[in-house]
């Protein structure tokens, strides 16, 4: 139940962001934002990472979901929560 709401969060947000060039972890990281928190599921396949930008009022969330069945086995969405 919980991968299949955070599946359906993700795939809104995605959905919401089509018109902008996905942002990825490695962007994020070259371009000065920091982890401010991390959260990881119940079942180790799906976790949350929080980016923050020093003196900035921004936060950046990615989703990452780890699916064998899928290929590539590493789904990641990152957006920007408003």
């Amino acid at each position: 139940m919980r991968s299949a709401l955070f599946l359906a969060t993700v795939l809104a947000a995605s959905g919401l962001a089509a018109a902008e060039p996905p942002l990825t972890i490695e962007q994020l990281l070259a371009q000065g934002w920091e982890i401010a928190g991390y959260a990881s599921g119940y079942d180790n396949r799906t976790s949350l990472i929080l980016f923050r930008r020093p003196g900035q009022n921004e936060l950046v969330q990615c989703g990452i979901l780890f699916d064998v069945t899928r290929n590539p086995h590493t789904i990641v969405n990152c957006y920007e929560l408003r």
